[in-house]
């Protein structure tokens, strides 16, 4: 029999454009023959489920249910393709583990902590992950940045501590750059990492488990027109990136293990995608971040990794589906 699967979208952030151009491909990608997908767009002013005619059906919150011509419809499954808040930092997860529903992503924990960015590395580093050093303000108790510069040496990334798509991020290399990049940042998080600039090349991968297994993903390298991956060159086309990445397998190696390292550290489920930096002199991957629901876009990097192994996209979120329910 079908299980149906609410595909949730849609958001509190800046993000929610990026959601539903990710809910788009997992939609036109979803096997008709296993699910019965609904589209469920949560936003500030309500949680609706969009018919295909456009109409919209509010969700009762009681039970995260539907009615549909006089149907009520119960959810099997959840699978999250929201970005930002309430999707990518535990809110939903904890939602819906009150709920007893399966669903897609990491757990409440997992999310809520990868989604703050210094947590995220300060855990990484205990269990011997290489990570930069950085510096965790906070909107009423920030440092000057004499203070800062003790510490850390420029350039540095300065980004809000949590969210994604690197809005509100910027690179600094002159001193007296550093407070408005401070100040742009706090415009998006009342917390803000500031973080050393590690010399290297730019990867990512995708980790995800299939029957209870760990599988990390074609490698994929970013070369940006930018300073640095910000959000123009994610969704604008302002970067080049090459899947699978063309470097050495005893640098792959490297990262794929600490991919794979992170995952397990983590309590990691469903798909993510983990950003390195490679530095240049010793060859060592040094993680930025996890992204806990990657972009599915026709431009995001899952897809083209997705492809890079040979799978289609609709094998794919029936794996993500169907270990829901291992």
């Amino acid at each position: 029999m079908k299980k149906n699967i609410a595909l949730v979208t849609g958001g509190f952030s800046g993000e929610a454009v990026i959601s539903y151009k990710s809910a788009i491909t997992i939609q036109n990608n979803m096997d008709p023959e296993k699910w019965i997908c609904y589209l469920i767009d949560i936003t500030s002013t309500g949680w609706f489920y969009s018919k295909p005619n456009g109409d919209k059906v509010s969700v009762d919150k009681n039970d995260f249910s539907i009615s549909v011509d006089g149907n009520k419809i119960l959810f099997d499954a959840v699978l999250i393709g929201l970005h930002g808040s309430p999707g990518e930092d535990g809110k939903l997860q904890g939602y819906f583990d009150c709920l007893n529903i399966r669903y897609t992503s990491c757990n409440a924990a997992t999310s809520a902590l990868t989604f703050n960015k210094r947590y995220t590395l300060a855990v990484a580093a205990f269990g011997g992950i290489k990570v930069a050093r950085s510096i965790h303000l906070f909107k009423n108790a920030s440092l000057a940045v004499n203070d800062i510069l003790s510490t850390l040496s420029l350039p540095v990334f300065v980004k809000p501590n949590n969210g994604g798509s690197s809005i509100g991020m910027s690179k600094v290399n002159v001193e007296n750059d550093l407070s408005e990049a401070i100040e742009k940042a706090f415009k998006e998080d009342d917390q803000v990492l500031v973080e050393e600039f590690i010399k290297g090349r730019e990867f990512t991968i995708g980790v995800f488990k299939s029957n209870g297994k760990v599988i990390s993903m074609p490698i994929t390298e970013i070369i940006t027109e930018n300073e640095f991956f910000d959000y123009q060159a994610k969704y604008s086309g302002a970067s080049q990136e090459i899947t699978p990445a063309i470097l050495d397998e005893s640098i792959a190696g490297k990262i794929r293990a600490a991919a794979v390292k992170a995952y397990s550290i983590f309590n990691c489920n469903g798909v993510i995608r983990i950003d390195f930096i490679v530095e240049a002199s010793s060859a060592d991957p040094y993680m930025l971040e996890i992204n806990t629901v990657p972009g599915q876009s026709e431009a995001s990097i899952i897809p083209q990794q997705v492809r890079a192994m040979g799978w289609t996209l609709q094998q794919f979120y029936s794996t993500l589906i169907e270990e829901c329910f291992i």
